[in-house]
C-alpha cells in the first residue's frame, strides 16, 4: 500500500465532532449519560444521521435501532461494515463506542472525498445498547439483532430498572419490535472496528495504536459455598463448616493463579452477598461471582476447568457444598488474518507504529464474527481509562487511529 492511499483527515474536524456529540447526554464536565433509546441517545443518533446524509450517504436505520449510512460501490456485492455504539455506561466517556462511530464516518467520508465511490459497497452502523447499562441483560442488543440472536420474546423480557421493556422503549423511540427480525444481515463482507483501548498497554509500549488480533474468552461464574451457620463465639474453630472461610480461599486462590499463568490471562472477584451477613454469625453460605478471561481457546478453557478443580478441593476439604452457575459466556474472536495484514500495511504507509494486541473486553465485533470475517483497531486511553467520565484520547492518537482505519477500508473496498 502506498502513502497517497491514505486519505487526509482534519484534526479540527475530529475534534469538533467528538465534542458535539458528547453534547447529547453530557454529563459530569467531560462524560454522557447516554442510555439506549433514551432521548439523549436518538438525538445523537439523529446528529450522526445528520452528518452522513451531508457527506452524501444513503442512511436508514434498521428494526432494531442500529443506524446505517451507506456508499454505494460501483461493483455492488457484499458490504465492507465499519462502526461501534454510541450508548454509555451511567455515566460513561465521550471516547467508548462513540469514536468507533466518527472514526467510521470520517474515514468513508474522506475515502468518497479523496477516490471517489468505492468498488464494493462502504457501510457506517451505529449500533445500540452495546454497553447493557440501561437493559443489563439486553447487552450487544443491536449487534446481535443483526446476526439473529435476539430471541422470541426477548423484547418483552428484556426490562430496565423501572421495569420497562425494551420493546417498549423501541416503540416510544419509533421502532416497531415486532419487526426486529429485520434487522438480520446476510450481506457482510468484513467488520472492522475501532475503539479506544480501554487499558494500559499501548501506553505502557508509548505507541497510539493496537491491531487487535483477538477478543478475549469472557466466562462469569456465580459460585455458592455452604455450610454451616453457628455462633461466632461458643463454635471451636476445628470442627467449623464455615463458607466464608472457604470463599476467601477461593478468592486468593483463582487470583493468585492468574497471577501465575501472568498476562494475557485475568481473573476478578467483584461481587459476594453473605447469608445470614451477622457480624457475630458464622454464615450459612457465600455466594460470589468469578469473571475469567483469556484470548486463546484452549488456554481459556484449561483456565475454567482449573477453577472447577480448585473450588472443589476448597469446599471438599472444609466441609461445605459448592454450586456453579455459568452467568456468562463469549466464546473468544479471533481476528482475520488477511484484515490484520490490510491493517499493518496501512500503518506501515501513514508511518504509524502499532503492536498487536488481543481485547480484555467484549465487543460487538465478537457478535459480528457469526456472520463474517472481523478486526479490531485500538486508539491509546491516558491511563488506560475507560467507561468513565475520565476517559481520554488524544486528537493526534485518534487521527493516527483513523489513518489505519481509513487505509484498511481502502484495501478492501476499493
Amino acid at each position: 500500500m502506498q502513502a497517497n492511499q491514505i486519505p487526509e483527515i482534519d484534526p479540527k474536524k475530529v475534534a469538533d465532532m467528538i465534542f458535539t456529540l458528547g453534547e447529547f447526554g453530557a454529563h459530569s464536565g467531560t462524560g454522557v449519560w447516554r442510555t439506549a433509546f433514551s432521548e439523549q441517545w436518538v438525538a445523537a443518533q439523529d446528529c450522526i444521521a445528520g452528518w452522513s446524509r451531508e457527506a452524501g450517504l444513503e442512511v436508514r436505520f434498521d428494526a432494531a435501532g442500529n443506524l446505517w449510512a451507506r456508499a454505494e460501490g460501483t461493483e455492488g456485492g457484499d458490504a465492507i461494515v465499519s462502526g461501534s455504539h454510541i450508548d454509555s455506561q451511567c455515566p460513561g466517556g465521550r471516547y467508548d463506542g462513540a469514536l468507533g462511530v466518527l472514526s467510521a464516518l470520517i474515514a468513508i467520508t474522506a475515502l468518497k472525498d479523496a477516490f471517489g465511490p468505492p468498488r464494493k459497497p462502504l457501510e457506517l452502523v451505529s449500533l445500540c445498547e452495546e454497553e447493557g447499562s440501561r437493559f443489563p441483560t439486553a447487552g450487544f442488543w443491536g449487534s446481535r439483532a443483526i446476526v439473529g440472536r435476539v430471541r422470541p420474546g426477548d423484547c418483552d423480557n428484556t426490562v430496565d430498572i423501572s421495569g420497562i421493556s425494551i420493546g417498549t422503549a423501541m416503540a416510544n423511540a419509533g421502532f416497531d419490535p415486532a419487526q426486529i427480525s429485520q434487522a438480520v444481515r446476510d450481506d457482510i463482507a468484513a467488520f472492522i472496528e475501532l475503539h479506544i483501548e480501554q487499558g494500559p498497554f499501548l501506553e505502557d509500549a508509548d505507541l497510539p495504536v493496537a491491531v487487535v488480533n483477538a477478543i478475549t474468552h469472557i466466562r462469569q461464574t456465580k459460585v455458592k459455598l455452604t455450610g454451616q451457620s453457628n455462633h461466632a463465639g461458643a463454635f471451636p474453630m476445628d470442627i467449623r463448616c464455615d463458607p466464608m472461610a472457604g470463599f476467601a480461599e477461593a478468592v486468593t486462590t483463582v487470583i493468585d493463579h492468574a497471577n501465575a499463568l501472568g498476562r494475557p490471562a485475568v481473573t476478578t472477584v467483584g461481587k459476594c452477598s453473605v447469608d445470614p451477613g451477622g457480624s457475630a454469625i458464622i454464615p450459612s453460605s457465600v455466594t460470589f461471582t468469578i469473571d475469567a478471561r483469556h484470548p486463546d481457546p484452549k488456554a481459556a478453557l484449561e483456565l475454567y476447568k482449573t477453577h472447577d478443580i480448585m473450588l472443589s478441593d476448597i469446599a471438599a476439604r472444609r466441609g461445605l457444598s459448592v454450586e456453579t452457575e455459568i452467568l456468562l459466556d463469549l466464546p473468544p474472536c479471533l481476528s482475520d488474518p488477511t484484515f490484520l495484514q490490510a491493517m499493518d500495511r496501512a500503518a506501515q504507509a501513514a508511518s504509524i507504529a502499532t503492536m498487536h494486541m488481543a481485547s480484555g473486553a467484549g465487543h460487538d465485533a465478537q457478535q459480528m464474527a457469526e456472520i463474517c470475517p472481523v478486526a479490531m483497531i485500538f486508539v491509546r486511553s491516558e491511563d488506560g481509562r475507560s467507561h468513565t467520565p475520565e476517559e481520554f484520547s488524544t486528537i493526534e492518537d485518534i487521527v493516527a487511529g483513523i489513518k489505519v482505519l481509513a487505509g484498511t477500508l481502502y484495501q478492501l473496498a476499493y
